[in-house]
């Protein structure tokens, strides 16, 4: 797998295709003196979206991790259109030999039988039902969904099932779907995220490309409490030097637009994402890089990261204290509650088959 030039599409994230951790091979471009890897640069092109449809034997994911608080989970896509250059989803990419970077924003994969899918799993005796978390990995609502219809079919599944899910989401289209989550909220079987990381347009033009801007993600938020949808702010991630200035605004601003509950992470840089936002430091902030940087691993143990429980989503030190106070103190001020997006309190009790009616005793 071969490192490629850089993309002048500046509606990509990540800046190029580093190879991935399982490459077996690996090609740099150098120049030859007459100019021609500078030309190559010039004249690249804007990369094409590829979505490919896969297969899969079942479609719930489950996991036992404290930091994540939630057991079960599906996501429709790998892969992810909006290109947020910090997204942890990115070395995931290297199970389908693709790499981190661009890869991972171009080369997309569907899977079409999702709904079929969960469907059986409502149906096979013993299912247990327990929130799921829909597009937790990468986003459920991603620009492909538009044409796909594939997340829309889940929580028409959900809807027929009455199963409770959790959202988080960065993506306007979500408000498309604002008839099947009003019913889901009628029963308390859904609540919704939305992640919102900055909200001056020009570090979100780089930051996460093709994703909804700031006032799109409010006005989801406004729209989602006013249809009855407890809805909720993810201050995700909160970055060093780059966006932590902005935790109070954020927070003000989602509480006037309606957010119930409020949570936050640390910016998470595992595997090959370390690399990229270097990369993107240099291009976006080559001056305050190395001061990013060095608040960075003082959160994270002396590392660009630290995967831990319990420390991977918040970081230690004094840097990191500082933050949840200040996110503390916000909440309080504005009545927002403090609780991660899997505790919506959402009901189980009324799973059933379509058509099952419940028992009266």
């Amino acid at each position: 797998m071969a490192d490629t030039p850089r993309t002048a599409d500046k509606t990509r994230g990540a800046t190029s295709a580093p190879r991935h951790r399982f490459a077996q091979r690996h090609s740099e471009a150098l120049d030859d003196g007459w100019g021609t890897l500078e030309a190559l640069y010039e004249d690249a092109q804007p990369l094409q979206t590829v979505v490919r449809e896969i297969s899969a034997r079942s479609i719930i994911s489950r996991n036992t991790s404290p930091d994540i608080g939630f057991e079960q989970s599906v996501n429709p896509y790998l892969g992810c259109e909006h290109g947020c250059i910090y997204c942890f989803a990115r070395p995931s990419h290297a199970y389908w030999d693709h790499n981190p970077g661009l890869d991972f924003e171009t080369q997309l994969y569907a899977k079409a039988q999702a709904p079929e899918l969960l469907r059986a799993a409502f149906n096979a005796p013993g299912y247990e039902p327990k929130p799921i978390a829909l597009g937790i990995n990468t986003d459920g609502w991603q620009p492909i969904e538009a044409r796909l219809r594939i997340s829309r079919a889940l929580l028409e599944v959900m809807v027929e099932y009455r199963h409770p899910v959790l959202i988080v989401t960065k993506s306007r289209l979500l408000e498309r779907d604002i008839d099947l989550l009003a019913d889901l909220a009628r029963d308390g079987l859904v609540g919704v995220m939305i992640s919102l990381t900055s909200l001056d347009p020009q570090i979100k033009r780089t930051l996460e490309p093709r994703a909804a801007g700031p006032q799109s993600r409010l006005a989801l938020i406004r729209a989602l409490r006013a249809a009855g949808v407890p809805v909720g702010v993810l201050l995700a991630p909160v970055i060093p030097a780059i966006t932590d200035h902005e935790i109070e605004a954020l927070l003000e601003a989602a509480a006037e637009a309606g957010a119930e509950r409020a949570s936050w992470v640390l910016l998470r840089l595992p595997h090959e994402v370390a690399p990229l936002f270097r990369d993107w430091l240099q291009a976006h902030y080559p001056q305050r890089a190395a001061h990013v940087m060095s608040l960075v691993q003082q959160m994270r143990g002396g590392r660009d990261y630290d995967a831990s429980f319990h420390q991977r989503q918040r970081g230690t030190g004094v840097f990191a204290q500082l933050y949840q106070q200040r996110f503390d103190k916000a909440c309080r001020r504005l009545g927002l509650a403090q609780k991660r997006h899997s505790h919506f309190g959402l009901n189980t009790g009324a799973f059933r088959a379509p058509g099952q009616q419940h028992s009266l005793f």
